[in-house]
């Protein structure tokens, strides 16, 4: 009996020594995190689309580390804490809650692609959390909730703009159409263009569809070559187009091609400039911009990555910007108070002045570029 006793009252003490520790520890870190305000990163930093998350998530890296330089943000410190999502919508909304449960983080900076953006989207509505999708352009992304914000223009705006510089700047009357029916993204500017190109008196050819996983293409090039177009708009990913490109040209087929900001990085992927030369595609900014906050931000990017930062880093870059500007505005990191002043954004970046409409949805310019001798160029700038 007076051994069960004294083990009875071991446990206890062991159970009390336990609480406390987990107090004092709890209590520290807690002080600890009084100094700072914590912000989620998600994006694809391995697989297919890597390229992408991994610029993204570098210019948002340089943003926050600029902001700390001078001060931090309500006198705290950013800890930004970044999640692999592979490209992957499943691994999109399990790294979110990770960082939501586990990191209790104030705001997420992303997704980078637009399936996985929009899945967090969903999960980041029912927990208020605010959002700022640096690159997702699928219209759908922002729909989930008057929480989710992005830096960049939507699909249908792009696959509009390309449609009516192709009729009127180019004065192209004839166009053909490829693009991935298993991709929200591809399929949306499809269809924004189709529908532009031909309200303005245009005529798409051909309109061939291919599927995600597909690496032949020649089946839909040929027909499309058949149709006898004067271009080619083929609004998907570098990797993908660069394929593409390159059967476009083993099929016969002579046309100028047409890509939205997907294109991004495909002289990086294609076996030769060649493959891609005189293409005009629309993007976010462009390196060769002379305005000030561009080239600061070419030269502190620069600097640091020793790389020239592409559109995906700009517009990382500036959904920090934008999340820190609404934190010093709201002064508080009162969730409810940041996604106020998100709404009320009025902010110079480096893709433009950005104000949101009414879905949250950056109102800003577009950029046009060509690949002209290797290299993608300033074309012109097409405004809202």
């Amino acid at each position: 009996m007076k051994k069960a006793k004294k083990l009875a009252s071991l446990a206890v003490i062991f159970a009390l020594m336990f609480v406390l520790t987990s107090c004092g520890k709890s209590a520290e870190e807690k002080e600890e995190d009084s100094t700072k305000i914590k912000i989620g990163g998600l994006a694809p930093l391995t697989g297919d689309v890597a390229v992408y998350g991994t610029a993204s998530s570098k210019g948002t890296k340089l943003a926050f580390e600029e902001a700390n330089k001078d001060g931090g943000v309500l006198g705290k410190q950013i800890e930004f804490i970044l999640e692999d999502e592979k490209g992957d919508q499943n691994e999109a909304v399990n790294a979110y809650n990770k960082l939501v449960n586990n990191k209790e983080v104030l705001a997420i900076i992303g997704d980078v692609t637009s399936k996985p953006a929009a899945a967090v989207a969903i999960e980041s509505q029912k927990d208020g959390i605010p959002m700022v999708a640096p690159t997702a352009t699928a219209a759908n992304v922002t729909e989930a909730g008057e929480n989710v914000f992005r830096a960049c223009f939507l699909d249908p705006f792009q696959g509009k703009t390309m449609a009516k510089f192709s009729k009127d700047k180019l004065k192209y009357t004839k166009v053909a159409i490829m693009y991935n029916n298993a991709d929200d993204y591809s399929t949306g500017l499809a269809e924004a263009f189709k529908q532009e190109f031909e309200k303005n008196g245009g005529k798409i050819v051909s309109y061939e569809a291919y599927g995600g996983d597909d690496v032949d293409f020649k089946a839909q090039l040929t027909k499309i070559k058949g149709q006898d177009p004067e271009a080619l708009f083929i609004p998907d990913y570098y990797n993908t187009v660069a394929k593409i490109a390159a059967q476009s040209k083993d099929t016969g087929l002579k046309v100028t091609l047409l890509g939205a900001d997907g294109w991004d990085g495909v002289l990086d992927k294609v076996q030769s400039p060649d493959l891609v030369e005189g293409a005009y595609f629309c993007n976010h900014y462009s390196p060769d911009d002379t305005d000030p906050k561009v080239k600061d931000f070419i030269s502190n990017y620069k600097a640091k990555y020793n790389e020239t930062p592409n559109a995906f880093a700009a517009l990382g870059y500036d959904a920090g910007k934008i999340l820190i500007a609404a934190i010093e505005k709201a002064g508080s990191t009162d969730k409810d108070k940041v996604i106020a002043a998100l709404k009320d954004t009025e902010i110079e970046t480096v893709t433009g002045k950005i104000t949101f409409d009414k879905d949250r949805n950056p109102i800003k310019s577009v950029t046009v570029l060509q690949i002209k001798n290797g290299k993608s160029v300033f074309y012109e700038k097409v405004n809202p």
